[in-house]
């Protein structure tokens, strides 16, 4: 392992969606469309729960930032282009079992999908 490698779990923020108290969890929901209903589901609360002031559940909040660090490092793929990159989160694909890379997170496949991306960036390296 090249010491370079053990920091790119934290890619950069082609979506400016921010870091630590600057992160907007409202963001990443927005890009990629998840309803209330949907992110009440993907962490397991109520949906009077979902919200985005001081306030916001922490389970809520920690699987948000899991996802914007997973759509950045794929924005790194698309060299930060940032229509490709959602369109790519939005289109079924064949490699996944002919679903989207957004419905297996809302399926609660986020896990599976992570690993999915990191393995097919090592194998392309």
């Amino acid at each position: 392992m090249r010491s370079n490698d053990l920091f790119k779990s934290v890619p950069d923020d082609y979506f400016k969606f921010g870091h630590g108290a600057d992160f907007k969890p409202k963001e990443v929901a927005n890009t990629l469309d998840f309803k209330r209903e949907e992110l009440s589901k993907i962490v397991n609360i109520s949906v009077k729960s979902v919200r985005w002031d001081e306030n916001i559940p922490y389970k809520l909040k920690e699987r948000l930032e899991e996802i914007a660090s997973t759509i950045n490092t794929v924005a790194n793929i698309f060299n930060g282009d940032i229509n490709k990159t959602t369109t790519w989160f939005k289109t079924n694909n064949p490699m996944l079992g002919g679903v989207s890379p957004r419905d297996m997170i809302r399926f609660g496949k986020y896990e599976k999908l992570r690993k999915f991306i990191i393995s097919s960036i090592e194998e392309n390296n």
